[in-house]
């Protein structure tokens, strides 16, 4: 075998080797429903913790939270942990009452209504918020983490 065939074929080798690892780093992770609906669950038990660390955990590195009694986008993990402290005291607890969920490669969303009810720290008066939500997920260091959360409050009564 000549010194060009056997260079060309170490090439090829080594590019189907390469081609086979990019292969395998750019499998999607799977997700189901029930898993989506997981994720929902863990969300309202770190809400139910009152302890911001907790929930913003729960956040990708790069997050984008549009929360329903805020003005401010919040895209840090601090400025989501930030969003939590005033908010978990009125120890919220979600519920969700219709859901349509989307499922891709690293990414997964969930969108529908959902009722908050939150609890007045002094009265203890609850208060439920009927509201609209999307949830965002992405695949983020082995983990499937909110990417991006919207809630607004139902323009009609």
């Amino acid at each position: 075998m000549s010194t060009v065939v056997k260079s060309t074929v170490s090439a090829l080798i080594v590019l189907a080797s390469v081609s086979a690892a990019q292969a395998r780093s750019m499998e999607c992770p799977t997700i189901s429903e029930t898993e989506i609906e997981g994720l929902f669950t863990s969300f309202n038990e770190a809400w139910a913790t009152k302890d911001p660390a907790k929930v913003t955990a729960l956040f990708t590195r790069k997050p984008v939270l549009l929360a329903t009694v805020s003005n401010q986008p919040r895209t840090t993990p601090e400025a989501v942990n930030d969003y939590f402290v005033k908010f978990l005291k009125s120890s919220p607890v979600g519920r969700i009452d219709s859901s349509t969920i989307e499922l891709d490669c690293n990414t997964a969303t969930r969108l529908g209504t959902w009722t908050v009810t939150l609890t007045d720290p002094a009265s203890g008066a609850k208060t439920d918020v009927k509201a609209r939500y999307s949830f965002i997920y992405r695949y983020e260091e082995g983990a499937w983490k909110i990417d991006h959360l919207h809630s607004s409050m139902m323009p009609e009564k």
